[in-house]
C-alpha cells in the first residue's frame, strides 16, 4: 500500500535525521525516539498488535539483561575499577600505559559490552589524563576507538553482535568469533593506540607507579559472584558451541545462558533491588521498540528496495566480505549501527544467505562495529562517553576532530579485519 511506504520511509528520514541532530537535544534518549517510531509503526498499520510478539526476539532481550545484570554487579562491586587500576599500577612509561591500558579496555569490553565500558571507564581515563598529564580529550577519542574495536570479537562485545550470533543462526557463534576477530582486534587495538599518540605527539615518559592508588573492592562477595557469572557465561557458550560443532545435543536459544546465570546470583547478591536498577532498562527498551519499528520497515518493502540500490544481487564469495563492509560502515552513520544491522540482516536472508555462510556475517559484524570509529554518531557509546565527559569534566569532543582521526583510525581498522578474514577464508 502506498500509505504503508510513505510511513516507512517517514520512520527511516525521522530515524537518520533524530540521529543528526540529537546533539541539540541530549535531554532526549535514543530508546525513548526508537518507542515513537514503534508507535509509528504500529499506529500506521505497519505492525498489527498480533504481530508484536514475533516481532520481538527474545533470545535477544534475555540475553541483554542477563549481560547487564552481571556486569551491573561486577561495577557495583568495584571488581571491574580494582581490574583497571591493578592494570595502570604495571606500566612504567606513558606509552606502555596508554598502549597496555587501552588495550585493556578493550579486551575488557569483549566480554563487559561497550556500553557498560563506555559508562564505567571515562573517570578511569580522567585519572590517567591527570597522571600522565595528557589532555583528557586525546584519552577520550582513544577510549572511543577502544571500546569499540574490543567488542568487536565476542559474540557479547556489543548489541549488533548478539543480533548476528543469535539472527544468523550460525551453529557456534563465541568460536566462529574469536576464530575471525581475535588476532586482528588484538592487533587494530595496538596499532590504534599507537597511532593516536604519533597523530597528537604525546611525549614517552616515565611513571612514578608509587603515586597510583590501588581502588579497593566495595562488596567481596558480589565481585566473587560478578567473577563466577562472567567465567561462567564465556565458560557456558563455549562449551555450548563445541557440542553443537560435534552435532552433540546443545542448546539453541543461547541468548537464555547469562539470563540463566544471572537468575543464579539473584538471590545471593547483596542488595538485589540496587542491582536490578543498575541494569540498562533503556537498552532494554530500545531493542524491543527497535524490533517493532523495523518489522514493520522491513514488511513494507522500502528497506529490501533501499538496500538494493546497493547490491542488486547475492555477491560471490570474494567480493561480499568488502562490499559489505563498505555498505555497513557508510548506513550505519546514517542509522546508527543496531537498527541498521536489523535491517541488513533480514536482506541478507531474502538474498539467500543462511547459517552456513560465516564470513559474510563476521564481516557484517566487524564493520558495523568499527562503523562507531569513522563519527560520533557511528556508535551509541560513542554518545554516552561524550554526555559522561561534558556532564561530569566539562570537556567535549568536536565532530571534526574526532572525524579527522577517526577515518585513517577506521580505514586501518577494516584493512586489517579484512586482510585476515580473506586470509582465514581464502588462503593462498
Amino acid at each position: 500500500m502506498v500509505t504503508h511506504t510513505l510511513i516507512a520511509w517517514a520512520i527511516l528520514i525521522l530515524l537518520v535525521f533524530f540521529l543528526i541532530f540529537r546533539s541539540k537535544y541530549p535531554n532526549i534518549p535514543v530508546w525513548s525516539f526508537m518507542s515513537f517510531l514503534a508507535f509509528l509503526s504500529v499506529a500506521g498499520g505497519l505492525v498489527n498488535i498480533e504481530e508484536i510478539p514475533s516481532a520481538i526476539d527474545l533470545n535477544v532481550i534475555f540475553f541483554l539483561i542477563g549481560m547487564f545484570s552481571i556486569i551491573a554487579l561486577a561495577e557495583s562491586s568495584g571488581l571491574l575499577d580494582l581490574l583497571s587500576h591493578y592494570v595502570i599500577s604495571k606500566f612504567k612509561s606513558t606509552y606502555a600505559a596508554i598502549i597496555g591500558t587501552f588495550a585493556f579496555f578493550g579486551l575488557l569490553t569483549s566480554v563487559a559490552v561497550n556500553d557498560t565500558m563506555a559508562v564505567m571507564a571515562p573517570p578511569i581515563v580522567y585519572f590517567i589524563s591527570k597522571h600522565l598529564k595528557i589532555p583528557y580529550r586525546q584519552l577520550l577519542i582513544l577510549l572511543a576507538f577502544s571500546i569499540t574495536i574490543g567488542s568487536v570479537m565476542t559474540p557479547m562485545g556489543n548489541p549488533q553482535n548478539v543480533l548476528i550470533a543469535i539472527g544468523s543462526g550460525m551453529s557456534a557463534p563465541f568460536i566462529y568469533f574469536i576464530e575471525y576477530l581475535f588476532l586482528p582486534t588484538i592487533i587494530n587495538l595496538v596499532i590504534t593506540s599507537f597511532l593516536v599518540i604519533k597523530i597528537y605527539k604525546i611525549p614517552n615518559n616515565s611513571i612514578d607507579i608509587g603515586t597510583i592508588p590501588e581502588e579497593k573492592i566495595k562488596n567481596k562477595k558480589d565481585a566473587i559472584l560478578a567473577a563466577i557469572g562472567i567465567f561462567s557465561v564465556i565458560v557456558a557458550m563455549i562449551v555450548n558451541d563445541i557440542l553443537r560443532v560435534m552435532g552433540k545435543p546443545s542448546i539453541e536459544q543461547i541468548g537464555f545462558i547469562p539470563f540463566i546465570i544471572a537468575s543464579s546470583l539473584y538471590f545471593f547478591v547483596s542488595e538485589p533491588r540496587s542491582l536490578i536498577k543498575e541494569v540498562d532498562w533503556g537498552t532494554i527498551i530500545f531493542f524491543i521498540t527497535m524490533f517493532i519499528a523495523m518489522d514493520g520497515v522491513w514488511k513494507s518493502g522500502v528497506a529490501s528496495e533501499l538496500l538494493r540500490v546497493f547490491i542488486p544481487s547475492k555477491p560471490s564469495d570474494t567480493i561480499a566480505p568488502v562490499l559489505i563492509s563498505i555498505i555497513s560502515i557508510i548506513l550505519s552513520q546514517l542509522f546508527s549501527n543496531v537498527p541498521f544491522v536489523k535491517l541488513f540482516m533480514d536482506y541478507m536472508r531474502e538474498l539467500g544467505y543462511t547459517a552456513n555462510n560465516i564470513v559474510p556475517w563476521i564481516s557484517l559484524a566487524m564493520s558495523s562495529t568499527i562503523a562507531g570509529n569513522l563519527t560520533l554518531f557511528g556508535a551509541a557509546s560513542n554518545i554516552i562517553i561524550l554526555e559522561i565527559s561534558e556532564s561530569r569534566y566539562k570537556e567535549t569532543i568536536p565532530f571534526s576532530e574526532f572525524f579527522k582521526i577517526g577515518f585513517p583510525v577506521t580505514l586501518l581498522n577494516l584493512t586489517i579485519y579484512l586482510f585476515y578474514i580473506y586470509l582465514t577464508s581464502f588462503p593462498p
